[in-house]
């Protein structure tokens, strides 16, 4: 009997995203247990390089969300210790949490995406960024955390004040954005190829990080209920923005579109490299609709990361028996 191979399940961690890590990471742990590989899963702390090292995992499932997981760090770690992974590597992990520099590598290849500036948290208690309606977000957060739409409404059109409860209370700087109206889509990609697109209809508000994780407050139509054409142009940007970003594993890709404004309506917002394994995701829920159970989905993901491992060991080895 062939054993399986020795997972580590890394979730936790220290982010504003712990709890949905920890819930990814459970179910992760469980679907990989049940498909028979031996699992560990691990609560990251500080100590997480020396218990990855006790450990020693065939290879690591990373479930962690946000900074240190979702931005390269803990990825450039793993790669310093010879140590295989899932999901994306630390060049494009650090790329895709920061919205300006995706911005920045994203537009000049037709993506389109938001006009955007950073703006100084303090210069907004003076005036607007931006005409309204427009959206703050911290430049590299993710799950819609600290997410503001200033609409013409907002603290009645007077500019926003420094004892309003806002993201500009808690970080220095924060991305502006116009703010596109319409419908909230997401598209999953795995392996180069999009698994569908899905419509996000909050119960009220927008898709913030409370209506993306509590049951009941976003209902999820998949698939989206929209223009093929539109469909296929969402999925199309995906597979692009995945590619050019050099992801691995799933990504997930944010979009909204102006109904109103057809194909030329829809924009990208953002690039997920560590989009959610929870009851509630959106990546489970697009494989669930091509036949591709919570478990199998876990497994490809690790499988694909073998994979990959033992690519980049033979081009290594390849290259080093030329140099001899």
């Amino acid at each position: 009997m062939i054993m399986k191979k020795h997972v580590a399940v890394l979730m936790g961690g220290w982010s504003s995203e712990r709890e949905i890590s920890l819930l990814s990471g459970q179910n992760v742990a469980q679907a990989l247990k049940e498909a028979g590989y031996h699992v560990t899963s691990l609560d990251m702390d500080r100590d997480v390089a020396f218990r990855l090292k006790e450990i020693n995992p065939d290879v690591v499932f990373n479930a962690l969300h946000g900074t240190p997981g979702e931005d390269g760090s803990i990825q450039g770690m793993m790669d310093l210790m010879g140590i295989c992974y899932t999901h994306s590597g630390m060049a494009t992990s650090a790329i895709a949490i920061d919205k300006v520099l995706t911005k920045k590598i994203l537009t000049p290849e037709n993506i389109p995406m938001p006009e955007g500036v950073i703006v100084s948290s303090d210069s907004l208690y003076q005036r607007d960024p931006l005409p309204r309606p427009y959206v703050l977000k911290p430049v590299n957060e993710g799950s819609s955390v600290g997410v503001a739409i200033i609409d013409k409404n907002f603290n009645d059109g007077q500019p926003i004040r420094e004892d309003q409860i806002g993201p500009w209370q808690k970080f220095e700087h924060l991305l502006a954005e116009s703010f596109i109206k319409g419908k909230e889509l997401t598209v999953a990609v795995m392996g180069d190829k999009a698994l569908g697109v899905t419509e996000l209809r909050p119960s009220h508000g927008f898709y913030d990080y409370e209506a993306k994780y509590t049951d009941g407050l976003t209902t999820h139509i998949c698939p989206a209920d929209i223009p093929l054409d539109i469909a296929e142009k969402a999925m199309t940007l995906a597979c692009k923005a995945h590619q050019i970003l050099g992801c691995k594993g799933p990504s997930r890709s944010d979009f909204r579109w102006d109904d109103e404004a057809g194909l030329e309506g829809l924009f990208l917002l953002e690039v997920n490299t560590q989009p959610g394994m929870t009851p509630l995701s959106l990546v489970p829920e697009q494989a669930k609709q091509l036949g591709i159970s919570y478990q199998t989905l876990c497994c490809m993901i690790i499988e694909e990361a073998l994979i990959l491992s033992s690519d980049n060991c033979f081009n290594e080895a390849e290259m080093a028996g030329q140099s001899g």
